[in-house]
């Protein structure tokens, strides 16, 4: 337990200092190959939940020390030894051993593993008093930065707790499956033969009532199902792509829903494309494993279509386009530490620089298709909006699904926060 501390320890210092959770975690498997899939999956929750109530978990510290760590290592261990103690069902005798003996690993300093002890202890003695204290503090209760809590409170007045909470819940795994191979009922039966309960949701979309290693999912292996949150899955038929058009997905990478666009609609041709060559291997597992063979893989930047496009007008374009991810925190509870205020006018310049460069790419009387999975406004309906007094030949189409509404999904216990606009050439 200790070596989960302490390399849970790396990970949080190492996103708080600007890093991608899932990289870190990624280099930290590479670089210690003997962890165990138990001791794996210890270090991905105590690091995933500390990142998740991080702002409450600081504040309690804040009252319980009289100054800050000057080594913020000890800092990140106080913060997750209170994530364990507040979160998990682990002894509370094992979580404090467990934190002076990390702390003897850190630092040689003995007067260390006495601080840890005694700040732990004075936790569990005051824990009430303590959280009651922190209440007023909206970084605490929410646990997100305040100019995130301010953009929320000021863009949706009523929900804004809402939203802020279901980012902290942990996410439902969400299975698509392939009708064109299995009908969603014939699969959920085969569920239920495994002991996995699910909830039909809507279209291919079933919510497992408790998540599951992928290779527990039958068929999986075979191409019968693909995890993907039910509010993804809303983009493919959205688009309405027909039997012979020549379609874009044109930030493709995972390929979550350009393989949804491929299981729809047979014999439409399909050019998947990303601009990151190390992506392009995730796309080519994932359509491999879902057995679609008919779509053409390139690499390219979607601002800049001279470089890859051959000039032959698109019927449908998907444009995913990179955006703040703050509608998928739950998922990755790291964004809300790592964005800046600053970051979400970069990403609407990026969309708007997107969507005009693939204009041009779509035949008259053609959709597309603009997703992001975020709920600030600036990278949703201002887009939108701005494009359309922009663009005289395009108008906006009604989304079918009224979960969507007029384009904002926001997070929920069925599915992420994603944003929608369809968009006809005239």
């Amino acid at each position: 337990m200790i070596e989960v501390q302490l390399l849970a320890v790396q990970t949080i210092g190492e996103v708080l200092a600007g890093a991608n959770l899932n990289e870190v975690l990624r280099n930290i498997w590479q670089s210690n190959p003997r962890l165990t899939p138990q001791q794996r999956g210890a270090i991905q929750d105590i690091a995933y939940g500390t990142l998740r109530h991080y702002g409450q978990l600081d504040a309690i510290l804040l009252k319980l020390l009289n100054k800050p760590a000057q080594d913020k290592s000890l800092h990140y261990l106080l913060a997750i030894a209170l994530y364990q103690l507040c979160y998990s069902k682990a002894p509370v005798h094992a979580i404090v051993d467990h934190a002076v003996s990390s702390s003897r690993k850190i630092t040689r300093n003995p007067a260390v593993a006495g601080l840890i002890n005694a700040v732990l202890r004075n936790f569990i003695r005051q824990r009430t008093s303590l959280l009651d204290q922190i209440r007023t503090n909206e970084v605490a209760r929410y646990s997100y930065p305040q100019w995130w809590i301010d953009k929320l409170r000021q863009q949706y007045p009523q929900d804004y707790q809402t939203i802020l909470l279901a980012g902290n819940e942990h996410p439902a795994m969400i299975v698509r499956v392939n009708s064109s191979r299995i009908p969603v009922s014939h699969y959920q039966d085969m569920l239920e033969t495994q002991g996995i309960h699910s909830e039909w949701l809507w279209d291919n979309a079933l919510q497992l009532a408790k998540p599951v290693a992928v290779e527990k999912l039958p068929g999986f292996t075979e191409g019968l199902v693909t995890v993907q949150d039910a509010g993804a899955q809303f983009a493919a038929p959205l688009l309405d792509v027909k039997t012979g058009m020549r379609v874009l997905d044109a930030c493709a990478a995972p390929g979550g829903k350009s393989t949804h666009l491929a299981e729809l609609t047979e014999n439409i041709e399909l050019t998947v494309l990303d601009k990151h060559q190390d992506r392009l291997a995730r796309l080519t597992e994932n359509f491999s494993r879902l057995k679609i063979t008919d779509y053409q893989l390139t690499c390219g930047d979607a601002t800049d279509p001279a470089q890859w496009w051959d000039g032959r007008l698109y019927d449908r374009i998907l444009a995913d386009v990179p955006c703040s991810a703050s509608g998928v925190v739950n998922r990755h509870p790291d964004i809300k530490w790592l964005r800046r205020p600053g970051d979400i006018a970069s990403f609407a310049q990026v969309q708007t620089t997107i969507l005009n460069a693939l204009w041009p790419l779509l035949q008259r009387g053609g959709n597309l298709l603009y997703v992001t999975c975020s709920v600030f406004s600036e990278e949703n309906n201002q887009i939108a909006e701005k494009f359309l007094s922009t663009h005289q030949d395009a108008s906006r189409l009604p989304c079918v699904y009224q979960e969507i509404g007029d384009g904002q999904l926001l997070p929920g216990s069925h599915h992420d926060g994603f944003f929608y606009a369809l968009f006809r050439k005239n």
